[in-house]
């Protein structure tokens, strides 16, 4: 499986932000799961979701000061990689 991320140190804080679908963020319980199954590729460190609109416009969701801190830069400020995980 590939998936596009990134993990992100700011403030000495390590974080990682996953790209999905907006079927996983229209959910809680699809998010509890992605989260879940992405936690022993990203270890210890929180696990941001970020999902993009029909316009393009990105949506996050995780621990509120990161994404409170992601919605104040630009798409392209991210470092985005390609992920393969199994």
């Amino acid at each position: 499986m590939r998936i596009q991320g990134s993990v992100i140190i700011e403030q000495g804080v390590t974080f990682a932000i996953i790209v999905v679908n907006q079927t996983v963020t229209n959910y809680t319980s699809r998010m509890i799961q992605m989260r879940n199954f992405l936690s022993p590729y990203f270890p210890n460190m929180p696990i941001i979701l970020m999902s993009q609109d029909a316009n393009g416009t990105p949506h996050y969701y995780g621990r509120q000061d990161i994404v409170k801190f992601l919605r104040s830069i630009r798409l392209d400020q991210i470092p985005w990689k390609e992920y393969v995980i199994y």
